[in-house]
C-alpha cells in the first residue's frame, strides 16, 4: 500500500492516527490561513480602492485659480516681500456673486463684490491664528488692475470691495498688500452655497440671540435665545444687516466674527479633525466650496494646513476688524484709525502677538463713531488692544 493510501486510511475505528492526524490538522490550518490571508487581502485592497476613490473625489472638488497667480506675477516687483519664515497670510474672500447656484440670493447682474474679506495670519510656530476683517466700505487706494474685458484699468480711490468687482482676487490681494504692507501667501474664495454646505457638514452652529430677528432680505426669522442654525439659516444670519442692532456693517462684521469663532470651537470640541467618519463630510463640503491658488489646491496641502492648526488653543484663535471710523467726507464710508491700524499691520508683518479684547474699555479709540482727531487712548510707543473676540468665547459663552 502506498504512502498516500496509508496516510488516508487512518485507524480501524475510523479515526486518524496520532502521526497522520497531526498532518491533517496542519493542512486544515494552512488552508484556513490561506483563505484568511486572501480574505484580508481583498478587504485591504477594497479599502485602499475606496480610500483612493474618496481621495480623488475630494481632490477633484477643489477649483484652482490659475488666473490670479498669472496676474500677480505681472506686478511681482510691487508686492511686499515675506518677512517671517513659516508664518502664513491667507486672504479669505466671501463672494456675493448671484450666478449659477447662488441665483436664489438675488438678481444676477453679471458682477460680484467681496461681501466679506478676512486676512488670516497664521503664526510661524502655529500657536495662534489672527483673523482680521477688512470693512467692505473702507476707502482705499485700489491699484491699476486688469478688468474683466482684459483692459488695464486706472488706479483710483474707492471702496475696498470694488477691487474684487474690478479685477477679481488678484486686484483684491494687491489692494490688501498696498494697504497693509503684508505679503498675501495664499487666497481662498467661498460663495454663499459653499458657506451653507460647510455649516451643514458640521451639523449646524449654535448661536444666542439677545432679541428676535426678522429679516426679509436675509429670508430669516428667528426667536430670541439659544438655538442651532443650519446652513441656510446661518447664511441669513451672517448676511443680515438692517434687522439687528443699529443696522451698521460694523455689527454685521462682529456677528460674522463671533459666528466663525463658534464654528471653529465646534469643530475642535467635537473632535471632527480626529474622526474620519465626521471629517469626510466636512472635507467634501469645504473642498467643493473652495476656489484657491495652486499652493492650496490639493488635499494634501489643505490637510497639512489644517493639521498644523489642530492644536491651536481656541483662546488663541482671534477675530478683529481693522480699526476704522466714519470717513470724513462721507459718513456711510470708513477710513482707518491711526496709529492703531499701522501698529496692527506691523505686528502681523513681523509675526508678533496681537492683543484682542471684547470689552470696549480695553480697546479705546476703536469705535466707528470716534472723531477724526480722537487719540487712540494708548500711550505713545505701546501696542494697542484691539476690539475683537476669540473662538473660546463662541456665541453663547
Amino acid at each position: 500500500m502506498d504512502a498516500d493510501v496509508t496516510e488516508s486510511a487512518g485507524t480501524p475505528d475510523g479515526s486518524e492516527g496520532e502521526g497522520s492526524g497531526g498532518t491533517g490538522e496542519r493542512r486544515r490550518r494552512r488552508r484556513l490561513l490561506r483563505w484568511g490571508a486572501l480574505g484580508a487581502s481583498v478587504i485591504v485592497l477594497a479599502a485602499a480602492g475606496a480610500g483612493w476613490m474618496l481621495y480623488r473625489k475630494l481632490e477633484g472638488n477643489i477649483t484652482t485659480d490659475t488666473g490670479t497667480a498669472a496676474e500677480l506675477k505681472r506686478y511681482e516687483r510691487e508686492r511686499p516681500a515675506p518677512k517671517v519664515l513659516d508664518a502664513q497670510n491667507i486672504l479669505l474672500i466671501g463672494s456675493d456673486s448671484r450666478s449659477d447656484r447662488n441665483q436664489k440670493y438675488g438678481r444676477d447682474s453679471g458682477t460680484q463684490r467681496s461681501d466679506t474679506t478676512i486676512l488670516l495670519h497664521l503664526a510661524a510656530d502655529r500657536k495662534s491664528a489672527t483673523a482680521v476683517s477688512v470693512p467692505r466700505d473702507l476707502m482705499v487706494d485700489v491699484p491699476r488692475c486688469r478688468e474683466p474685458g482684459g483692459k488695464d484699468g486706472e488706479g483710483r480711490f474707492d471702496q475696498f470691495n470694488s477691487a474684487f468687482e474690478r479685477g477679481g482676487a488678484a486686484c483684491t490681494i494687491r489692494t490688501v498688500e498696498n494697504l497693509t504692507g503684508i505679503r498675501v501667501d495664499h487666497h481662498m474664495i467661498v460663495d454663499f452655497t459653499g458657506f451653507k454646505r460647510i455649516v451643514d457638514a458640521v451639523d449646524g452652529v449654535e448661536v444666542c440671540l439677545k432679541e428676535p430677528m426678522d429679516d426679509r432680505e436675509a429670508h430669516l426669522k428667528l426667536p430670541a435665545g439659544r438655538q442651532k442654525l443650519n446652513g441656510e439659516q446661518s447664511l441669513g444670519y451672517v448676511r443680515a444687516r438692517y434687522s439687528l442692532g443699529n443696522g451698521s456693517d460694523t455689527e454685521r462684521m462682529d456677528r460674522q466674527q463671533q459666528f466663525l469663532g463658534a464654528l471653529v470651537k465646534k469643530v475642535q470640541s467635537n473632535g471632527v479633525l480626529l474622526n474620519p467618519t465626521r471629517l469626510y463630510p466636512v472635507l467634501d463640503a469645504a473642498t467643493s466650496s473652495l476656489t484657491t491658488d495652486s499652493g492650496l489646491d490639493s488635499l494634501r496641502e489643505l490637510y497639512e494646513l489644517v493639521r498644523s492648526l489642530r492644536h491651536v488653543p481656541t483662546e488663541q484663535v482671534q477675530f478683529l476688524t481693522l480699526p476704522r471710523r466714519p470717513y470724513s467726507l462721507n459718513a456711510n464710508r470708513d477710513e482707518l484709525v491711526q496709529p492703531d491700524a499701522a501698529q496692527l499691520f506691523n505686528l502681523l508683518r513681523n509675526d508678533l502677538d496681537v492683543k484682542v479684547s471684547s470689552r470696549p474699555e480695553d480697546a479705546p479709540g476703536q469705535e466707528p463713531g470716534a472723531s477724526a482727531d480722537e487719540p487712540s487712548g494708548e500711550p505713545a510707543g505701546t501696542e494697542p488692544t484691539y476690539k475683537g473676540t476669540t473662538a473660546a468665547n463662541g456665541m453663547c459663552g
